[in-house]
């Protein structure tokens, strides 16, 4: 005898319902739930069943991939369902980037659904007890580290994005049985059964050879993975003091890092070139920017490039930096030297930094206020004598002093008037020449803020 939904208010009452109310604690009361639905059987029964519960508040989007000819039809075939059970809809065709087919399609789903996701509103996904013990099961076969295993959460908070996933403790055979009980239809892609692709080949090949000796497989590995959370709940603390007290997202100082046991510099390592990307880097790279960078001689330029950084030791601190400035420049062409003016008051943006010409006690000649100045780079063997100082010495020792970061040292500029050093615009600020130009109550560029 089929179930009819009245009967099986019963059966998921109790299974599903009190699972999800108590989950429920964790939301805002007027909270607006987009469910992700793709037509296949756990997304069709995950919408029935949120229906249920919160007939008002909730709507579906169907992401079209455009990978498959049917795609269409299983688009028309979830509106009709949703028009079927009066849940407004959206239909978001994407383009599904060249590369793993897997990641760049996930890749286009969740960026999908971030553009339509409202303010209020979190993500409701089907995710169940299988998916993820196939997630631990494919993560640890990639050689993933504890928070790689820690696979999917119930509740995940990525920002702005909230994703929800109240059949995560389900199994696939309760999953089949509701479904079947309540006459529920669904759309059956056959790529779920490809071994071509990574996840189906665990599901059609690996698991039955793994159920067959561990009958209760699934749910071991499932459990292990909210082990594996609790364990990196735990580990992210201890980064997160271990950052404090070694650096921040740009830098980790040395001295302090090198404190640390070499498991915690491993961590600490990976966690921070990961910054805000979604995974971690290989394990063979953290070893590398180990061995070749932080523990390279003390006089090595050493610098090692991945994923769109450089990571660079100097003076016993390793930086992170964005690829365009590390190889800035590398990048720039022979320019020639440029005339410039100057004004009380006036804002100059140069490439050091951001300037503002003010009165001051000791600085350059109201007589120059106004007229042609030259603007150059330096070409080396350059000579300055600053004010202040006895005598001349060599520009490339100053900056050397000054501590300039070798990657911001092309920024540098010489200011003069007829082959007559006025000042040189740094990073770390103008540093006055001496020169004949020099008087009491004069005016000069300060530094602002850098650029």
């Amino acid at each position: 005898m089929r179930c009819t939904l009245s009967t099986f208010n019963e059966v998921w009452q109790r299974q599903f319902r009190l699972s999800v109310l108590k989950q429920l604690n964790l939301f805002q009361e007027d909270t607006q739930y987009l469910i992700g639905c793709s037509g296949g059987m756990d997304s069709m029964l995950l919408l029935h069943l949120m229906s249920q519960i919160f007939p008002e508040k909730i709507r579906a989007i169907y992401v079209n991939h455009q990978l498959q000819q049917v795609s269409d039809d299983w688009a028309k075939f979830v509106l009709a369902q949703c028009h079927q059970l009066n849940i407004p809809c959206v239909v978001q065709p994407v383009q599904v980037m060249h590369g793993n087919l897997e990641n760049q399609a996930r890749e286009a789903r969740y960026q999908a659904f971030q553009q339509h996701l409202k303010p209020n509103e979190i993500l409701v996904l089907a995710h169940h007890q299988q998916d993820q013990a196939e997630t631990l099961m494919l993560r640890l076969l990639s050689g993933a580290g504890v928070q790689g295993l820690s696979a999917m959460k119930q509740i995940d908070q990525r920002d702005a994005l909230t994703i929800w996933r109240p059949l995560l403790d389900t199994s696939r055979e309760q999953i089949c049985q509701w479904t079947s009980q309540l006459d529920i239809a669904y759309v059956d892609d056959p790529t779920n059964a490809d071994p071509h692709y990574d996840r189906a080949w665990c599901r059609q090949e690996l698991w039955h050879i793994l159920q067959s000796r561990y009958p209760k497989m699934q749910q071991a590995v499932a459990r292990t993975s909210y082990l594996m959370q609790d364990a990196d709940e735990i580990l992210q603390d201890v980064l997160k003091q271990d950052l404090d007290v070694c650096g921040n997202s740009q830098y980790l100082n040395l001295a302090q890092f090198q404190q640390l046991s070499r498991a915690r510099q491993r961590q600490l390592l990976s966690a921070w070139m990961k910054g805000q990307d979604t995974y971690r880097p290989p394990f063979e790279m953290v070893q590398r920017i180990q061995d070749e960078v932080i523990d390279s001689k003390p006089d090595a330029q050493a610098a090692l490039h991945w994923n769109g950084y450089y990571y660079v030791r100097y003076q016993q601190v390793l930086y992170r930096l964005d690829q365009a400035i590390y190889l800035a420049e590398k990048n720039i062409q022979n320019v020639k030297p440029q005339q410039i003016q100057f004004n009380l008051n006036q804002f100059l943006d140069l490439e050091s930094g951001q300037f503002q010409v003010n009165m001051t006690k000791m600085g350059l000649s109201f007589a120059l206020l106004g007229q042609s100045l030259t603007l150059s780079r330096r070409i080396g063997g350059e000579k300055i004598h600053l004010y202040g100082r006895v005598g001349s010495w060599p520009l490339k020792k100053a900056i050397q002093e000054a501590q300039i970061f070798p990657w911001m040292r092309h920024t540098i500029q010489i200011l003069s008037i007829d082959n007559v050093m006025l000042g040189v615009f740094t990073p770390k600020g103008f540093w006055l020449a001496q020169s004949a130009y020099c008087e009491v109550g004069g005016w000069q560029p300060n530094l602002v803020s850098q650029l």
